[in-house]
């Protein structure tokens, strides 16, 4: 067979190229979200009665789960590279757009500005349940490194757009309009990192050994999706498909139900994790954690350190010895975690700036190791097909997660006067 001979010397060819362009990719997938979330302290000087930190949350969420909810439904019949170049592309327009609005309106304030941002923020969901999905069940069916990779690259946008925010809020704080200049270079810089993960995702991506072998790999094992990738590379054998000896393998394949029931604890998993991240972070840690030393930078440092920490996170399954792998573990390890509340509450409460940053550090470092552990743990074992369904229903749980730890997050301002 013609796949036997390919598979030695194709298959690490590319691999640490493929990992970095994963990283882009991940970070591209959020960049132009953190933006909008880590330009707060702007937002909330322009609107300061509509809660933009929580509201946008409210309504980027529901786009993102609606939208992938009916992406992973029908999954099997999908283009992925129609997908994910829309999904990117989307991002690349509606950061744009964002740019445009603040400059056509001069910075004013006001209902119809913020409306505005509500609609890009919605188009931020729609783009989000395109790529996220589609990206984290193309790589399950690859190397676990790319997954992790991608998933880094996720975290690393975070870390990036808080960095950025405080080199440009040192650099123009004195400056009149500071807020404004930091946050118009921030949706500049956005903008053009989206571009470049068009081009990325469009013309490197898909023309590397690696990724050709594992999507002809899967594509030998019946999956329909990867046809336009493998064409954009050059491959454009439709073999499988076409073959009786593989149709029992088609007729096996696992569908999404069976796939969830054999592994709804990794879904349920990623659901509280994230439940429980967001309903700290980042709602509570820019609004009700009081007045400290460190003033308007408080927020701002608190967002940067579960950032920083969250990446550090993702990197730690590398050590063999320190990635979770045990199923029970994990759900042990994560039903502990509903300890941060009560410790952040009486912190804001009781505690000092100190013991505030060591708390959220804990609480990005976490979510970081946890979800890398969880997403690199589920695909093994299954065929290419199923592992890409897997991955979009995975993701699915987990934007379900971020809804609701969007929603319990209001519950902090009962007894606010709200």
């Amino acid at each position: 067979m013609a796949e036997g001979n390919t598979s030695a010397p194709v298959r690490l060819e590319g691999k640490y190229g493929a990992m970095l362009v994963c990283w882009v990719l991940g970070n591209g997938c959020l960049f132009s979200w953190n933006s909008m979330l880590t330009i707060q302290d702007y937002y909330i000087a322009l609107f300061p009665n509509y809660h933009p930190s929580r509201v946008l949350t409210l309504i980027y969420q529901p786009f993102a789960l609606g939208t992938l909810a009916i992406l992973a439904y029908n999954e099997a019949k999908i283009n992925t590279r129609k997908r994910n170049l829309f999904g990117y592309t989307l991002f690349f327009i509606a950061t744009f757009i964002v740019l445009v609005l603040d400059l056509a309106t001069s910075g004013k304030g006001g209902l119809g500005s913020f409306i505005g941002i509500c609609v890009i923020s919605g188009a931020f969901g729609v783009a989000d349940a395109h790529v996220q999905g589609g990206m984290i069940g193309d790589l399950s069916f690859m190397l676990p490194e790319f997954l992790q990779s991608f998933l880094a690259g996720l975290a690393a946008s975070g870390a990036l757009t808080s960095s950025l925010r405080l080199i440009t809020k040192a650099a123009f704080d004195n400056s009149q309009d500071g807020l404004r200049k930091g946050a118009i270079l921030f949706f500049a810089v956005s903008t053009l990192f989206e571009l470049l993960c068009v081009l990325l995702y469009a013309f490197v991506f898909p023309k590397l050994p690696i990724v050709k072998y594992y999507r002809a790999k899967a594509a030998s094992e019946g999956s329909k999706t990867v046809a336009s990738d493998l064409a954009a590379a050059g491959v454009y054998k439709q073999g499988p498909e076409t073959k009786d000896e593989h149709d029992p393998q088609q007729v096996e394949r696992l569908n999404n139900k069976e796939l969830l029931l054999q592994n709804i604890d990794y879904a349920i998993d990623l659901f509280l994790i994230y439940a429980l991240t967001l309903s700290i972070f980042p709602g509570f840690l820019s609004e009700d954690t009081g007045s400290h030393n460190l003033g308007s930078w408080y927020a701002l440092v608190l967002v940067a350190m579960y950032n920083v920490w969250d990446l550090i996170g993702r990197y730690i399954p590398l050590i063999k010895c320190l990635k979770l792998e045990s199923r029970k573990g994990l759900m042990v390890v994560i039903l502990l975690r509903s300890l941060f509340v009560p410790a952040f509450y009486f912190t804001a409460k009781y505690g000092d700036q100190g013991w505030m940053i060591m708390l959220t550090s804990l609480l990005g470092v976490s979510n970081g190791h946890l979800t890398v552990c969880v997403l690199t743990c589920a695909p093994k074992g299954y065929k290419g097909p199923e592992q890409n369904a897997l991955g979009n229903l995975l993701v699915l749980f987990l934007l379900g997660g971020i809804f609701a730890g969007v929603t319990l997050d209001w519950l902090w301002l009962i007894g606010k006067g709200w």
